[in-house]
């Protein structure tokens, strides 16, 4: 695309073959030509912003969305980080302590986490872990262990809470290029209604499921078993049995439709790492590696190099060498990839 310079420049040159005249630089009519070039390199930009627009490859946001909705798709919302939170108390204490629904727990960066049932600190006991979930939808979500301190309001009894593992799962909405992503995938594999596509594609269609998979025949003719995975990655009875119902009120005749969670294949990691203040960096690390174990990985093996990415991307980081795994990963298309023990030390 010319810039408005060079309209001008063809203007001027356009003005001075017509006529035999030339414009002289800062006379009214230089300036209205040059206006005029402004305005036409404008319709240009507009144009060429409305030409991307009008395909997937290249449409942004909103419009992109309209694309999607053209192929039965939608973009997914932000995911909630899950966990459980440990709360404390006296433990010489005879009295049980209520931990009621809804307390609200925080990190010193004030990221929320609130508690999604009630607890109890049986009496005699020193604390009780509770399941929480993020206030706030998103990444910002996934923290690790130790980080939650303080409680915006207290129980009665409980002096203090922490989380003991990472929190994970928190998921940003997704983003263009996942969305055009599957918006070109759903062209490349057309579903038909009887094809893997259809099948992968209606499961994709819940919020709640980050990877799906079918397996045409796998328990003989005429059936199809649906793997799906949950941003977490093991998705729960409830996520299963509404996919499962949706499938079989889509699903061809004569198809035995079976709805399951994926095998878990555990990955146990050890790694060294050097840089500055290691001990500060083995959280992070964890936390990297945690967030890229989510369901997501449904199918995909795990190769060291990524593993290497993942933890050489960790800010601070200067060196790295994975003693575990020795060797990639191979993963098969329904089983899920879940982190095990991990072990970070420093490089000698």
């Amino acid at each position: 695309m010319k810039t408005v310079d060079a309209l001008y420049s063809d203007m001027l040159s356009d003005f001075a073959a017509r006529t035999g005249m030339t414009v002289s630089e800062g006379g009214d009519l230089s300036a209205r030509l040059y206006a005029a070039a402004a305005q036409i390199y404008a319709l240009y930009v507009q144009a060429d912003w409305v030409n991307r627009q009008c395909f997937p490859q290249t449409a942004q946001g909103e419009y992109l969305d309209h694309h999607a909705q053209l192929r039965a798709l939608e973009r997914k919302a932000a995911a909630r980080a899950e966990g459980t939170v440990r709360f404390f108390g006296d433990g010489a204490s005879g009295v049980a302590r209520s931990i009621p629904e809804g307390t609200v727990c925080m990190t010193p960066g004030l990221a929320r986490f609130v508690t999604t049932q009630d607890g109890v600190l049986p009496a005699g006991q020193s604390h009780v872990d509770v399941p929480v979930q993020a206030v706030e939808a998103g990444s910002a979500g996934n923290v690790i262990a130790g980080s939650i301190r303080s409680m915006a309001a207290v129980p009665v009894g409980i002096t203090g809470c922490t989380n003991p593992t990472a929190l994970t799962g928190g998921a940003d909405a997704e983003g263009d290029e996942q969305l055009r992503a599957r918006i070109m995938d759903s062209f490349a594999r057309l579903p038909n209604g009887a094809n893997a596509a259809f099948y992968e594609q209606a499961a994709l269609s819940f919020d709640e499921v980050a990877a799906a998979v079918a397996l045409p025949r796998n328990r003989g003719v005429g059936t199809v078993d649906v793997v799906v995975a949950s941003q977490q990655g093991m998705p729960d009875a409830a996520l299963l049995d509404q996919v499962r119902e949706h499938l079989r009120a889509c699903k061809e005749i004569a198809v035995d439709v079976a709805v399951s969670a994926p095998e878990e294949v555990p990955v146990d990691i050890a790694v060294r790492i050097a840089g500055h203040e290691v001990d500060g960096l083995v959280g992070p690390v964890k936390l990297a590696l945690d967030e890229w174990f989510c369901g997501q990985r449904l199918g995909q093996s795990v190769l060291r190099a990524k593993l290497g990415s993942l933890i050489y991307a960790v800010e601070g980081v200067e060196n790295y060498d994975i003693l575990e795994p020795a060797r990639d990963i191979a993963v098969g298309k329904g089983q899920l990839p879940v982190l095990g023990t991990v072990t970070v030390e420093a490089m000698a």
